[in-house]
């Protein structure tokens, strides 16, 4: 099975490196020229658990264009990234490809059907900390049990076949995974989750672990959550507010000692973050639906006006 992922910085590359252990043939694309030149000459060096192991046998590209027809295409993009992305993309894609997001956020399937037809889009997300400490050498964090959930944006028989073989290929791979007829709880949970623990983080420049010990820094994020799981709730994906109260003792288990990736993107990256496709969608959805949304809004704020002026904060 040929695969192409689309953004293969940290999480791309961990995703990849699992896919290739399970067995896939594996096509890496980005544009961080010294990496991909890193993977093609010497492998991927892909750390987990405190070993090494180098794999090789990746095609790297610098635009997707240069690799042909693929089975299935991973976009792995940041979201903000995926409409000016897609259209580079189309070479990649014939009449039987498979098109999955396995990106942060919500709406990602929106934009991918303006391509692909539902019925050949799979949506989902990994629960993993991913770390690109240089070029060719990619760390995974995983959690405890299931950490990566795809499933259809519609029910076909291509999106069935294709996830239930990501599923056992991830397997082989070493990553616990799970296909899901219905994915979408389960990506409103990872948003709201991520929208709070991952922009708090960015915010206040704290570590996970820091702000969970802290009396404000969980109230913060609760509220996040509160508010979320109202919207959610109003938008058909059930009463979600139960599972999440049982975050925080599994983010201070698995992540205390992490800069998640809107942090990263903020304090090390200075990059444009995902805000507007967690907090920001959150608020969005809240409006369409009357479910007041302060918190999430005025964090939207927050994180735009600081990534619009990097150059303006002192270190």
């Amino acid at each position: 099975m040929k695969i192409a992922m689309i953004g293969s910085g940290a999480a791309g590359s961990v995703f990849a490196a699992y896919l290739k252990r399970g067995g896939a043939d594996m096509y890496l694309v980005d544009m961080y020229k010294a990496h991909m030149d890193k993977i093609a000459a010497e492998g991927l060096r892909f750390r987990l658990n405190g070993e090494e192991e180098r794999l090789t046998g990746f095609t790297c590209a610098y635009n997707a264009s240069e690799i042909g027809v693929m089975d299935m295409v991973i976009i792995m993009v940041k979201a903000t990234q995926t409409e000016s992305i897609m259209p580079t993309v189309m070479p990649c894609i014939d009449d039987h490809t498979v098109l999955i997001s396995l990106q942060n956020g919500l709406d990602n399937d929106y934009v991918l059907k303006q391509y692909v037809p539902a019925e050949r889009i799979l949506c989902g997300f990994g629960q993993i900390g991913t770390e690109l400490p240089e070029p060719g050498v990619c760390v995974s964090k995983p959690e405890s049990g299931i950490v990566m959930r795809f499933g259809p944006a519609y029910e076909s028989e291509a999106s069935r076949t294709a996830g239930l073989w990501l599923e056992e290929c991830f397997a082989k791979g070493g990553c616990n995974a799970s296909y899901e007829e219905n994915i979408w709880p389960y990506i409103w949970r990872k948003a709201i989750s991520n929208s709070g623990y991952n922009t708090v983080s960015a915010l206040l420049g704290l570590k996970v672990g820091a702000i969970l010990a802290n009396e404000q820094g969980r109230e913060l994020v609760l509220n996040v959550w509160k508010e979320a799981c109202q919207v959610a709730q109003a938008a058909g994906a059930g009463d979600l507010w139960p599972e999440m109260q049982q975050e925080l003792p599994r983010l201070a288990a698995g992540f205390a000692d992490y800069y998640p990736s809107m942090a990263q993107d903020v304090l090390l990256n200075h990059r444009q973050t995902e805000i507007l496709h967690l907090n920001g969608a959150i608020a969005r959805y809240g409006d369409e639906l009357g479910i007041p949304t302060p918190v999430n809004r005025a964090l939207t704020q927050a994180i735009s006006c600081i990534q619009a002026n990097y150059d303006l904060r002192k270190a």
